[in-house]
Protein backbone atom coordinates (compact mmCIF):
# COMPACT_ATOMS: atom_id res chain seq x y z
CA UNK A 1 0.00 0.00 0.00
CA UNK A 2 1.58 3.21 -1.12
CA UNK A 3 1.74 6.14 1.20
CA UNK A 4 0.01 9.33 0.25
CA UNK A 5 2.28 12.27 0.77
CA UNK A 6 0.64 15.34 2.09
CA UNK A 7 1.34 18.48 0.08
CA UNK A 8 3.42 20.98 2.01
CA UNK A 9 1.65 24.08 3.18
CA UNK A 10 2.15 27.05 0.91
CA UNK A 11 4.30 29.67 2.51
CA UNK A 12 3.47 33.32 1.87
CA UNK A 13 5.72 34.80 -0.75
CA UNK A 14 6.88 38.37 -0.90
CA UNK A 15 4.91 40.54 -3.26
CA UNK A 16 6.56 40.36 -6.64
CA UNK A 17 7.52 43.45 -8.56
CA UNK A 18 4.72 44.68 -10.83
CA UNK A 19 5.12 44.64 -14.60
CA UNK A 20 4.14 48.30 -14.75
CA UNK A 21 4.38 50.71 -11.83
CA UNK A 22 2.66 54.08 -12.03
CA UNK A 23 2.37 57.30 -10.10
CA UNK A 24 -0.62 59.51 -10.81
CA UNK A 25 -0.26 63.28 -10.70
CA UNK A 26 -3.65 64.91 -10.55
CA UNK A 27 -6.77 63.41 -8.99
CA UNK A 28 -9.32 65.83 -10.38
CA UNK A 29 -12.12 64.84 -12.74
CA UNK A 30 -9.93 62.93 -15.20
CA UNK A 31 -7.57 61.55 -12.55
CA UNK A 32 -10.57 60.42 -10.50
CA UNK A 33 -12.00 58.59 -13.51
CA UNK A 34 -8.61 56.91 -14.03
CA UNK A 35 -8.50 55.76 -10.41
CA UNK A 36 -11.77 53.93 -11.01
CA UNK A 37 -10.29 52.19 -14.06
CA UNK A 38 -7.23 51.17 -12.06
CA UNK A 39 -9.56 49.16 -9.83
CA UNK A 40 -10.78 47.03 -12.76
CA UNK A 41 -9.37 43.82 -14.21
CA UNK A 42 -8.18 45.73 -17.28
CA UNK A 43 -5.49 47.30 -15.10
CA UNK A 44 -4.36 44.08 -13.41
CA UNK A 45 -0.82 44.43 -14.80
CA UNK A 46 -0.46 47.86 -13.19
CA UNK A 47 0.39 48.79 -9.65
CA UNK A 48 -0.34 52.25 -8.34
CA UNK A 49 2.75 53.29 -6.39
CA UNK A 50 1.77 56.85 -5.62
CA UNK A 51 -0.94 59.43 -6.21
CA UNK A 52 -0.97 63.17 -5.65
CA UNK A 53 -3.15 66.21 -5.94
CA UNK A 54 -1.75 69.74 -5.87
CA UNK A 55 -1.21 69.70 -2.09
CA UNK A 56 -0.93 66.13 -0.81
CA UNK A 57 0.35 62.75 -1.91
CA UNK A 58 0.02 59.15 -0.84
CA UNK A 59 2.45 56.25 -1.24
CA UNK A 60 1.17 53.84 1.43
CA UNK A 61 -0.11 50.67 -0.34
CA UNK A 62 -3.06 50.19 2.02
CA UNK A 63 -4.34 53.72 1.46
CA UNK A 64 -3.67 53.58 -2.29
CA UNK A 65 -5.90 50.49 -2.47
CA UNK A 66 -8.88 52.32 -0.98
CA UNK A 67 -11.63 53.11 -3.42
CA UNK A 68 -12.12 56.55 -1.91
CA UNK A 69 -8.47 57.49 -2.45
CA UNK A 70 -9.38 60.67 -4.28
CA UNK A 71 -11.47 61.91 -1.35
CA UNK A 72 -8.89 60.70 1.19
CA UNK A 73 -6.22 62.82 -0.44
CA UNK A 74 -8.21 65.93 0.34
CA UNK A 75 -7.66 65.27 4.05
CA UNK A 76 -4.80 62.79 4.47
CA UNK A 77 -1.35 62.35 3.00
CA UNK A 78 2.13 63.75 3.10
CA UNK A 79 2.86 67.20 1.69
CA UNK A 80 3.38 67.14 -2.07
CA UNK A 81 6.95 66.12 -2.93
CA UNK A 82 7.66 64.85 -6.43
CA UNK A 83 11.06 63.52 -5.37
CA UNK A 84 9.35 61.25 -2.84
CA UNK A 85 6.94 59.97 -5.47
CA UNK A 86 9.74 59.16 -7.89
CA UNK A 87 11.73 57.44 -5.11
CA UNK A 88 8.72 55.21 -4.45
CA UNK A 89 8.47 54.49 -8.16
CA UNK A 90 12.16 53.53 -8.30
CA UNK A 91 11.77 51.28 -5.25
CA UNK A 92 8.95 49.33 -6.91
CA UNK A 93 11.42 47.19 -8.88
CA UNK A 94 9.14 47.37 -11.92
CA UNK A 95 10.78 47.14 -15.34
CA UNK A 96 8.33 49.77 -16.63
CA UNK A 97 7.97 52.93 -14.54
CA UNK A 98 5.34 55.43 -15.64
CA UNK A 99 4.44 58.95 -14.56
CA UNK A 100 0.84 59.81 -15.45
CA UNK A 101 0.14 63.54 -15.66
CA UNK A 102 -3.62 64.08 -15.49
CA UNK A 103 -3.30 67.80 -14.75
CA UNK A 104 -3.29 70.95 -16.87
CA UNK A 105 -0.24 72.34 -15.05
CA UNK A 106 2.32 74.02 -17.29
CA UNK A 107 4.87 73.63 -14.48
CA UNK A 108 4.47 69.86 -14.46
CA UNK A 109 4.40 69.65 -18.25
CA UNK A 110 7.75 71.44 -18.35
CA UNK A 111 9.24 68.45 -16.48
CA UNK A 112 8.09 65.79 -18.94
CA UNK A 113 11.29 65.91 -20.99
CA UNK A 114 13.37 65.75 -17.80
CA UNK A 115 11.49 62.68 -16.58
CA UNK A 116 11.89 60.96 -19.94
CA UNK A 117 15.63 61.66 -19.88
CA UNK A 118 15.79 60.07 -16.40
CA UNK A 119 14.36 56.80 -17.72
CA UNK A 120 10.69 57.16 -16.85
CA UNK A 121 7.87 56.88 -19.36
CA UNK A 122 5.29 59.67 -19.36
CA UNK A 123 1.58 59.32 -20.15
CA UNK A 124 -0.40 62.53 -20.17
CA UNK A 125 -3.56 64.45 -20.89
CA UNK A 126 -1.63 67.68 -20.34
CA UNK A 127 -1.23 69.70 -23.55
CA UNK A 128 1.01 72.42 -22.14
CA UNK A 129 4.31 70.94 -23.38
CA UNK A 130 3.52 69.43 -26.78
CA UNK A 131 1.10 72.26 -27.57
CA UNK A 132 3.14 75.04 -25.99
CA UNK A 133 6.28 76.87 -27.03
CA UNK A 134 8.24 75.29 -29.86
CA UNK A 135 11.33 75.04 -27.63
CA UNK A 136 9.39 72.72 -25.31
CA UNK A 137 8.35 70.52 -28.22
CA UNK A 138 11.95 70.26 -29.37
CA UNK A 139 13.11 69.36 -25.85
CA UNK A 140 10.48 66.64 -25.81
CA UNK A 141 11.68 65.21 -29.12
CA UNK A 142 15.29 65.23 -27.92
CA UNK A 143 14.30 63.31 -24.78
CA UNK A 144 12.29 60.78 -26.80
CA UNK A 145 15.32 60.16 -29.02
CA UNK A 146 17.04 58.71 -25.93
CA UNK A 147 14.50 55.90 -25.69
CA UNK A 148 11.66 57.09 -23.48
CA UNK A 149 8.05 56.76 -24.58
CA UNK A 150 5.41 59.46 -24.41
CA UNK A 151 1.75 58.50 -24.27
CA UNK A 152 -0.18 61.50 -25.54
CA UNK A 153 -3.41 60.04 -26.96
CA UNK A 154 -5.46 61.91 -24.36
CA UNK A 155 -4.14 65.32 -25.42
CA UNK A 156 -6.18 65.42 -28.63
CA UNK A 157 -9.76 64.29 -29.06
CA UNK A 158 -9.97 62.63 -25.63
CA UNK A 159 -8.35 59.51 -27.00
CA UNK A 160 -9.85 59.38 -30.51
CA UNK A 161 -7.23 57.68 -32.72
CA UNK A 162 -5.98 60.91 -34.26
CA UNK A 163 -2.29 61.01 -33.36
CA UNK A 164 -1.84 57.25 -33.71
CA UNK A 165 -3.42 57.33 -37.19
CA UNK A 166 -1.28 60.28 -38.25
CA UNK A 167 1.91 58.58 -37.06
CA UNK A 168 1.03 55.36 -38.82
CA UNK A 169 0.39 57.22 -42.08
CA UNK A 170 3.73 59.04 -41.81
CA UNK A 171 5.51 55.77 -41.01
CA UNK A 172 4.12 54.39 -44.28
CA UNK A 173 5.42 57.37 -46.23
CA UNK A 174 2.19 59.36 -46.37
CA UNK A 175 2.13 63.08 -45.58
CA UNK A 176 -0.50 65.42 -44.18
CA UNK A 177 -1.51 68.11 -46.68
CA UNK A 178 -4.41 69.83 -44.93
CA UNK A 179 -6.35 69.45 -41.72
CA UNK A 180 -9.74 70.78 -40.74
CA UNK A 181 -12.07 70.03 -37.91
CA UNK A 182 -13.86 70.71 -34.67
CA UNK A 183 -11.46 70.00 -31.82
CA UNK A 184 -13.47 71.16 -28.79
CA UNK A 185 -16.29 69.14 -27.27
CA UNK A 186 -17.75 72.18 -25.51
CA UNK A 187 -17.64 74.42 -28.59
CA UNK A 188 -19.00 71.57 -30.69
CA UNK A 189 -22.02 71.23 -28.42
CA UNK A 190 -22.60 74.98 -28.29
CA UNK A 191 -22.64 75.51 -32.05
CA UNK A 192 -24.48 72.27 -32.78
CA UNK A 193 -27.27 73.78 -30.63
CA UNK A 194 -26.99 77.44 -31.63
CA UNK A 195 -29.32 78.50 -34.44
CA UNK A 196 -30.33 81.92 -33.16
CA UNK A 197 -33.59 80.76 -31.57
CA UNK A 198 -32.04 80.88 -28.09
CA UNK A 199 -29.47 83.42 -26.88
CA UNK A 200 -25.92 82.11 -26.96
CA UNK A 201 -25.48 83.10 -23.31
CA UNK A 202 -28.38 80.83 -22.32
CA UNK A 203 -26.79 77.88 -24.11
CA UNK A 204 -23.44 78.67 -22.51
CA UNK A 205 -24.95 78.60 -19.03
CA UNK A 206 -26.55 75.26 -19.84
CA UNK A 207 -23.28 73.84 -21.18
CA UNK A 208 -21.54 74.91 -17.98
CA UNK A 209 -24.20 73.27 -15.83
CA UNK A 210 -23.85 70.06 -17.83
CA UNK A 211 -20.09 70.08 -17.21
CA UNK A 212 -19.21 70.53 -20.88
CA UNK A 213 -17.18 73.70 -20.28
CA UNK A 214 -14.46 74.55 -17.83
CA UNK A 215 -15.62 76.29 -14.62
CA UNK A 216 -14.52 79.51 -16.32
CA UNK A 217 -16.00 79.11 -19.83
CA UNK A 218 -13.50 81.60 -21.23
CA UNK A 219 -10.98 78.75 -21.20
CA UNK A 220 -13.10 77.21 -23.96
CA UNK A 221 -14.33 80.36 -25.67
CA UNK A 222 -10.83 81.82 -26.06
CA UNK A 223 -9.90 79.15 -28.61
CA UNK A 224 -6.50 78.68 -26.96
CA UNK A 225 -7.17 75.04 -26.06
CA UNK A 226 -8.14 74.31 -29.68
CA UNK A 227 -4.96 76.07 -30.81
CA UNK A 228 -2.84 73.81 -28.58
CA UNK A 229 -4.46 70.72 -30.08
CA UNK A 230 -3.88 72.06 -33.58
CA UNK A 231 -0.21 72.64 -32.75
CA UNK A 232 0.16 69.10 -31.39
CA UNK A 233 -1.28 67.58 -34.55
CA UNK A 234 0.66 69.89 -36.87
CA UNK A 235 3.96 69.18 -35.10
CA UNK A 236 3.34 65.46 -35.24
CA UNK A 237 2.75 65.89 -38.96
CA UNK A 238 6.13 67.59 -39.40
CA UNK A 239 5.11 71.27 -39.31
CA UNK A 240 7.42 73.06 -36.83
CA UNK A 241 4.92 75.75 -35.90
CA UNK A 242 5.38 78.19 -33.04
CA UNK A 243 2.53 79.37 -30.85
CA UNK A 244 2.61 82.75 -32.58
CA UNK A 245 1.98 81.10 -35.95
CA UNK A 246 -1.58 80.08 -35.15
CA UNK A 247 -4.16 82.78 -35.84
CA UNK A 248 -6.75 82.53 -33.05
CA UNK A 249 -10.10 84.28 -33.22
CA UNK A 250 -11.63 83.83 -29.78
CA UNK A 251 -15.20 84.57 -28.75
CA UNK A 252 -14.45 86.68 -25.66
CA UNK A 253 -14.43 90.45 -26.32
CA UNK A 254 -11.66 92.52 -24.67
CA UNK A 255 -14.13 94.05 -22.20
CA UNK A 256 -14.77 90.63 -20.61
CA UNK A 257 -11.28 89.18 -20.55
CA UNK A 258 -9.90 90.68 -17.31
CA UNK A 259 -12.92 89.97 -15.11
CA UNK A 260 -13.02 87.30 -12.44
CA UNK A 261 -15.18 84.27 -13.26
CA UNK A 262 -18.17 85.37 -11.19
CA UNK A 263 -18.25 88.80 -12.78
CA UNK A 264 -17.87 87.30 -16.26
CA UNK A 265 -20.82 84.96 -15.67
CA UNK A 266 -23.04 87.93 -14.73
CA UNK A 267 -22.21 89.63 -18.05
CA UNK A 268 -22.65 86.73 -20.46
CA UNK A 269 -25.46 88.56 -22.24
CA UNK A 270 -22.83 90.85 -23.78
CA UNK A 271 -21.84 87.95 -26.04
CA UNK A 272 -25.28 87.67 -27.60
CA UNK A 273 -25.68 90.53 -30.05
CA UNK A 274 -22.50 89.95 -32.07
CA UNK A 275 -23.06 86.20 -32.30
CA UNK A 276 -26.72 86.64 -33.23
CA UNK A 277 -25.69 88.91 -36.11
CA UNK A 278 -23.13 86.40 -37.36
CA UNK A 279 -25.63 83.58 -37.07
CA UNK A 280 -28.23 85.51 -39.07
CA UNK A 281 -25.68 86.34 -41.78
CA UNK A 282 -24.63 82.70 -42.05
CA UNK A 283 -28.24 81.55 -42.21
CA UNK A 284 -29.02 84.02 -45.01
CA UNK A 285 -26.34 82.29 -47.06
CA UNK A 286 -27.59 78.80 -46.26
CA UNK A 287 -24.76 78.18 -43.78
CA UNK A 288 -24.24 77.46 -40.09
CA UNK A 289 -21.51 78.53 -37.68
CA UNK A 290 -18.86 76.11 -36.47
CA UNK A 291 -15.71 76.71 -34.42
CA UNK A 292 -13.09 75.26 -36.76
CA UNK A 293 -9.36 74.61 -36.66
CA UNK A 294 -7.60 74.63 -40.03
CA UNK A 295 -4.09 73.90 -41.29
CA UNK A 296 -3.21 74.29 -44.94
CA UNK A 297 -0.40 72.85 -47.04
CA UNK A 298 1.79 75.91 -46.48
CA UNK A 299 1.63 75.43 -42.73
CA UNK A 300 -0.77 78.31 -42.16
CA UNK A 301 -2.95 77.63 -39.14
CA UNK A 302 -6.18 79.29 -37.99
CA UNK A 303 -8.68 78.71 -35.21
CA UNK A 304 -12.01 80.50 -35.05
CA UNK A 305 -15.69 80.79 -35.92
CA UNK A 306 -16.41 79.89 -39.55
CA UNK A 307 -19.46 79.67 -41.79
CA UNK A 308 -19.89 76.23 -43.35
CA UNK A 309 -22.58 75.00 -45.78
CA UNK A 310 -25.12 72.46 -44.60
CA UNK A 311 -23.40 69.68 -46.58
CA UNK A 312 -20.07 70.30 -44.82
CA UNK A 313 -19.00 67.43 -42.51
CA UNK A 314 -18.83 69.78 -39.51
CA UNK A 315 -22.47 70.81 -40.07
CA UNK A 316 -23.58 67.26 -39.29
CA UNK A 317 -21.97 66.79 -35.89
CA UNK A 318 -23.88 65.67 -32.81
CA UNK A 319 -23.51 66.51 -29.14
CA UNK A 320 -19.89 66.98 -28.07
CA UNK A 321 -18.45 65.22 -31.12
CA UNK A 322 -14.98 66.14 -32.32
CA UNK A 323 -14.09 65.80 -35.97
CA UNK A 324 -10.70 65.62 -37.68
CA UNK A 325 -10.61 65.65 -41.48
CA UNK A 326 -7.11 64.76 -42.74
CA UNK A 327 -6.23 65.24 -46.39
CA UNK A 328 -2.97 63.45 -47.16
CA UNK A 329 -0.94 62.49 -50.20
CA UNK A 330 -2.88 59.23 -50.43
CA UNK A 331 -6.20 60.37 -48.93
CA UNK A 332 -6.40 63.16 -51.44
CA UNK A 333 -9.67 63.08 -53.35
CA UNK A 334 -11.58 62.55 -50.11
CA UNK A 335 -10.25 63.24 -46.61
CA UNK A 336 -9.84 60.64 -43.90
CA UNK A 337 -12.35 61.65 -41.21
CA UNK A 338 -12.03 60.67 -37.56
CA UNK A 339 -15.09 61.57 -35.51
CA UNK A 340 -16.52 60.79 -32.10
CA UNK A 341 -17.00 62.09 -28.56
CA UNK A 342 -14.10 64.44 -27.88
CA UNK A 343 -14.81 65.32 -24.28
CA UNK A 344 -15.51 63.54 -21.03
CA UNK A 345 -13.47 62.21 -18.12
CA UNK A 346 -14.24 58.55 -18.80
CA UNK A 347 -13.01 58.47 -22.40
CA UNK A 348 -10.00 60.62 -21.49
CA UNK A 349 -9.10 58.29 -18.62
CA UNK A 350 -9.49 55.31 -20.93
CA UNK A 351 -7.01 56.91 -23.32
CA UNK A 352 -4.53 57.32 -20.45
CA UNK A 353 -4.94 53.70 -19.40
CA UNK A 354 -4.55 52.52 -22.99
CA UNK A 355 -1.27 54.39 -23.36
CA UNK A 356 0.03 52.90 -20.11
CA UNK A 357 -0.92 49.36 -21.09
CA UNK A 358 0.82 49.81 -24.45
CA UNK A 359 4.10 50.22 -22.55
CA UNK A 360 3.94 46.72 -21.05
Amino acid sequence: MSAVLAEPALLPRPESAPAIAVVLLGTGVVGGALLKLLNTSSASALRLIGAANSRRQQTEPARLAQRNLREQLNQHGAPRDDAGLLAALDASGAPVRVIIDATASATLAARHAEWLAQGYHVVTANKALAGGELSGWRALQAALAQGGRYGDSATVGAGLPVLSTLRRLRHCGDALLTLEGVFSGSLSWLFNQYDGSRPFSELLREARQLGYTEPDPRSDLSGEDVARKLLIIARNAGYALGTDEVQVEGLVPPSLRALDTEAFMTRLDELDAALAARCAEASSRGCVLRFLARLNQRGQARVGLTEVPLNHPAARLYGTDNQFALTTTRYNTQPLVIQGPGAGPEVTAQALLGDVLALG
